[in-house]
C-alpha cells in the first residue's frame, strides 16, 4: 500500500485529495496545525491520521515522514493580502516551512513531492494565455515566497532522489472551502450572500479570472504523484476566464439569491487579467479539467448552505 503525507492535509484542499487518496486505497497522514484547516473535514475519513503540528516544527515532520512515498505539501501562509499585512510569517511559512519538508523527505528517501504553488508567482501579466515560461515578477511577498519555494523543490529534485512537481493553482474553489477574508472571492461571495450581506467588487468588475474545481485539482495531484519520470512546474486551472461581473452572475443563478452589489477601489497586488495555457499539464501527465463553474458552484451552494451559514 502507497503511503502519502499530507501537509496541510486538514485544510481545503488538502481534505480534497486526502478523500481521493483513500478512495484509491492509499495509506494517508495529515499533518495540520489547524490555523486554516479544519478536523470536521477529515472526519468521515476513518483511514487518515492527522498529525496535529506546524510544518516548522522539524522533529515532528521528520516522525510524520517515516515510510512516505509520496507527500503533497499543502501547508501555507496563503494571500497576497495576508503577505502585505504580515511579510514575515508568509516567509517564515512558505520557504522555510518547505526546506523543512524537503529535507526531511530527503532523509526518508522519499520518492516524489507534489507542491501547491500559486498562479501569483507571474505578478502583473505580459500576455494571455499565461503558459509557464512567462516572466515571474511577483508583486507581494506571498508570489515571491511561492517562486522560493518552487525553485527550493527544483532544486532538489536535480541535486537528490527526488521528483517534484509543482502545481500553480489559479483561482481554486469548492467542497470544504470556508470563508476567509483573505481568501478566494468565491466563498467570501457566497458567505455574505447566505448572511444578506451586499457583495464588495474590488474595481470595476472586469478583470478576469480562472476558476478551477479542487475536484480537478485534486485529481491533477494524484495523477502528478502517479506519473513516474516527472518533475517540473505546471500550471493547474480550467483553461477558461470569466470576468467577476459574471461571476456576480452565475452566483446569482447558483444560489438563488439576487444579491446587492457595491464597488470599491482596486485592491493593492491584484492583477487585472488571468487564464491559464494547461496544455503542459495535459502532456506531461494527462491533467484534464472536467467540472463545469456553474455545476461547481451549485454543487459548492448546497454545501455551503449547511457549513458557511
Amino acid at each position: 500500500m502507497t503511503k502519502a503525507l499530507i501537509t496541510g492535509g486538514a485544510g481545503f484542499i488538502g481534505s480534497n485529495i486526502a478523500r481521493l487518496l483513500v478512495e484509491q486505497g492509499y495509506d494517508v497522514v495529515a499533518l495540520d496545525n489547524l490555523s486554516t484547516g479544519y478536523r470536521q473535514n477529515l472526519n468521515e475519513l476513518t483511514r487518515v491520521r492527522l498529525v496535529e503540528a506546524d510544518v516548522r516544527d522539524e522533529a515532528t515532520v521528520h516522525r510524520a515522514m517515516d515510510g512516505v512515498d509520496v507527500v503533497f505539501h499543502l501547508a501555507a501562509s496563503v494571500g497576497n493580502t495576508r503577505s502585505i499585512e504580515n511579510p514575515l510569517d508568509d516567509s517564515d511559512i512558505n520557504v522555510l516551512g518547505t526546506l523543512r519538508i524537503l529535507e526531511a523527505a530527503r532523509r526518508n528517501r522519499v520518492r516524489k513531492i507534489v507542491c501547491s504553488s500559486s498562479a501569483a508567482i507571474f505578478g502583473e501579466l505580459k500576455h494571455l494565455p499565461i503558459r509557464e515560461d512567462h516572466p515571474c515578477e511577483p508583486d507581494t511577498p506571498y508570489g515571491v515566497s511561492k517562486l522560493a519555494e518552487e525553485k527550493h523543490c527544483l532544486a532538489y529534485a536535480k541535486l537528490y532522489e527526488l521528483e517534484a512537481v509543482c502545481l500553480r493553482y489559479f483561482n481554486v474553489y469548492g467542497l470544504n472551502q470556508r470563508y476567509d477574508a483573505y481568501g478566494n472571492v468565491i466563498p467570501i461571495f457566497a458567505h455574505l450572500l447566505l448572511h444578506g450581506k451586499s457583495l464588495t467588487v474590488y474595481g470595476d468588475g472586469e478583470q478576469t479570472r480562472d476558476f478551477v474545481n479542487v475536484r480537478d485539482v485534486a485529481r491533477a495531484n494524484l495523477q502528478a504523484a502517479q506519473t513516474r519520470g516527472v518533475s517540473g512546474a505546471f500550471n493547474v486551472a480550467s483553461g477558461e476566464a470569466i470576468t467577476v461581473n459574471q461571476l456576480v452572475e452565475l452566483i446569482r443563478e447558483a444560489s438563488g439569491i439576487d444579491p446587492k452589489v457595491a464597488y470599491d477601489p482596486p485592491r493593492k497586488g491584484d492583477v487585472r487579467h488571468s487564464r491559464a495555457d494547461i496544455s503542459a499539464a495535459r502532456i506531461a501527465f494527462d491533467y484534464n479539467p472536467s467540472v463545469e463553474l456553474s455545476a461547481g458552484l451549485a454543487e459548492y451552494f448546497d454545501w455551503a448552505r449547511s457549513n458557511l451559514l
